[in-house]
């Protein structure tokens, strides 16, 4: 199994471009209560099926004081729907309530230990790894969601509780690492999750 940040640790600093053409670092998001910190891409369809999902969250507690900081890692020499420019058209098109950055060496990636897209993680005001895992039990399809498990760690660390679930397993599709063409990584890898 892939190493992935474990609870408590710092969270990784990253010098990255974003869609709004203007380069963001930790040091952008220090006045946030807390962090959320995804990996995400333009073409998965477990990304596809929770967005509007992620977008209600990120407009419940934006508000709160919650940063939301969305990264894309996936190669574009073997996923050209994953270049920079189709985020800049994906944002322009959803107008999502995001800072959306391009990870275009993977540095972040291997830095965060993520594993696949999307994959969340929420740091706390001292920046510290508080949740990681899933967003909801049902990315790919909202209709048949029942657990709402970032919205349930946001709204347990911002009213001072212990978190009652700080880890789950991330459910989507896999990293896509450069190097590592489509006929290495069939498209119904998409289907692939961990159990």
């Amino acid at each position: 199994m892939a190493y992935t940040l474990e609870l408590g640790a710092a969270a990784p600093d990253f010098s990255l471009l974003a869609t709004d053409g203007q380069t963001y670092s930790l040091a952008d998001f220090a006045d946030a209560r807390a962090l959320v910190v995804w990996f995400t891409c333009n073409h998965c369809p477990f990304v596809k099926g929770s967005d509007e999902v992620t977008r209600a969250s990120a407009e419940k507690f934006g508000p709160q004081g919650v940063a939301f900081v969305a990264i894309n890692s996936n190669s574009a020499t073997s996923y050209p729907d994953d270049s920079y420019e189709k985020m800049v058209e994906r944002v322009d098109e959803h107008k999502f309530p995001w800072t959306y950055l391009h990870d275009a060496e993977q540095d972040v990636a291997l830095a965060y230990g993520a594993l696949r897209t999307p994959h969340f993680y929420v740091f706390d005001a001292d920046r510290k790894l508080i949740y990681t895992g899933r967003a909801v039990d049902s990315p790919k399809d909202a209709e048949k969601i029942t657990s709402y498990d970032l919205d349930n760690a946001l709204e347990d660390y911002l009213a001072g509780r212990e978190l009652a679930v700080p880890l789950t397993n991330p459910l989507g599709c896999n990293i896509k690492w450069e190097g590592k063409d489509k006929r290495w990584m069939p498209e119904e890898a998409c289907d692939l999750v961990l159990n």
